[in-house]
Order: C-alpha cells, then sequence, then structure tokens
C-alpha cells in the first residue's frame, strides 16, 4: 500500500478553466476555477498568486490529506517544525496550505459542497459524497498542489 494512501482525503487532477473568474479581487491571491478528470469535482481555490503561479488549461493534482507524517501519525495542526531527517507528504508538492472545513452542504443527487479556509484563502470543492466521505465539518487538514 502507498504510504501516501493512509493520510490522503481526496486526491484528483484538475485541470484549470479560468482564473479570477469574478475579477481579480487581490493583487497577490489569484482564484482558479477548475474541474476534477477523474471525480467531475469542481473547486474554487484561492492561492498566493506571488509564490505560485498557475495558468488557465494547466492541470494541477490536488490532495487533501489529514497529516503530512508519511506514517499516518496524527498532526497537531497548531505548529509546523519540519524535520529534515524526515520525509513528509509535502516532499512531493510545490504549494502547501493548512485549513479547516467552516461548512458542509448537502444537495440533491448526492452531492456536497465543502468550504475551507486556509488563512483567509478559501477552497470551494464541489462534487459526489462517495468521492468526499473523508472529509467532515469542522475538521483541519492540508492541501497540496503540484503542477501535472
Amino acid at each position: 500500500m502507498d504510504t501516501s494512501a493512509k493520510v490522503t482525503l481526496f486526491e484528483d487532477i484538475f485541470e484549470v478553466t479560468d482564473l479570477n473568474p469574478d475579477g481579480k479581487k487581490f493583487e497577490a491571491v489569484n482564484r482558479l476555477a477548475a474541474t476534477g478528470t477523474t471525480f467531475e469535482c469542481d473547486l474554487l481555490l484561492d492561492i498566493n498568486a506571488s509564490i505560485y503561479k498557475v495558468r488557465e488549461s494547466e492541470k494541477i493534482t490536488l490532495v487533501l490529506a489529514s497529516t503530512l507524517h508519511l506514517d499516518g501519525s496524527p498532526a497537531d495542526h497548531f505548529s509546523f517544525t519540519p524535520n529534515s531527517t524526515e520525509p513528509t507528504l509535502a516532499d512531493n508538492y510545490e504549494y502547501v496550505m493548512h485549513g479547516r472545513i467552516f461548512e458542509m452542504n448537502y444537495k440533491k443527487d448526492n452531492m456536497v459542497v465543502i468550504a475551507a479556509s486556509f488563512g483567509g484563502l478559501l477552497m470551494r470543492l464541489t462534487g459526489d459524497q462517495r468521492h468526499l466521505a473523508n472529509i467532515l465539518p469542522d475538521m483541519r487538514l492540508y492541501l497540496l498542489l503540484k503542477k501535472d
């Protein structure tokens, strides 16, 4: 079993369909609109544009994880002290954020809309409940991105 499978709550490759669909609100923030290629989830995600650049039509892998520890041991979620001798899930990604689920709305046809905040950068993930069942209300989690 892949070690990252123990900590991964959700993973998919998304194709960026639009940048700042409602116009650019903040100079250092881009809002990505994207569609999942496997689970067909819709994603709206704010990222810090000054440290991570994404263009329209690019594909990105998005992972939501409960911890960065590859052995699945729980994260304390209040501090991060990187240990250079111990590899983490973050080593395989280009952009990592820590946040909290603040809203989950269950819709008809087994759809769920999940809203999270990563220090004020927001995510809205909409998809089938079967694929997002590991994500719970008020959960603290990590979001990891890399370009494909």
